[in-house]
């Protein structure tokens, strides 16, 4: 039986590339992850880049696209916590009360994680789908090094079952 997530991903727009090697990575077994992303083309973003779309433009459409996920995976590259945007969108999930899942990507490092996912995210996974899966399912909220190996979150998750 097929499981369908709905997932924003978070990313810096130089790692798009990685946001469908992720989509491959999980989707090997049985596993969907429908994107709700903001990917623009190459015209839109030299125009944001230029300064000609307005914030609260695209803060209004990354909302209507993020409320539409039930989770919102923040890749974590190279210069992942440089980009002002992401660490909004982490925020923004965090408002929403979004699951928020951290993902290294080949070559990440810890310097990498944004302020905000170290604030706010549930669990940081390495790169393998196992441990994407369980981390965006919620049955795991492991925080690892890009090795895979143990490291302590910066803050307490408050969770509770009903």
């Amino acid at each position: 039986m097929s499981t369908r997530k709905n997932v924003f991903i978070s990313h810096h727009h130089g790692d798009d590339t990685q946001v469908d090697r992720l989509t491959r990575l999980v989707g090997r077994g049985d596993y969907h992850l429908r994107n709700s992303s903001v990917r623009m083309k190459p015209a839109n973003q030299r125009r944001a880049e230029q300064g000609r779309i307005k914030d609260d433009t695209i803060k209004r459409l990354l909302r209507m696209k993020m409320r539409w996920a039930s989770t919102v995976v923040v890749l974590i590259g190279e210069r992942t916590h440089k980009r002002p945007w992401v660490n909004w969108e982490i925020e923004q999930a965090a408002r929403l009360g979004k699951h928020i899942v951290g993902v290294y990507l080949r070559g990440g490092k810890e310097a990498n994680v944004p302020q905000a996912l170290n604030d706010y995210g549930s669990a940081i996974v390495n790169w393998n789908a196992e441990s994407v899966i369980s981390a965006i399912e919620g049955t795991s909220s492991r925080f690892e090094k890009p090795d895979g190996a143990p490291r302590d979150p910066v803050h307490t998750i408050a969770t509770s079952r009903c």
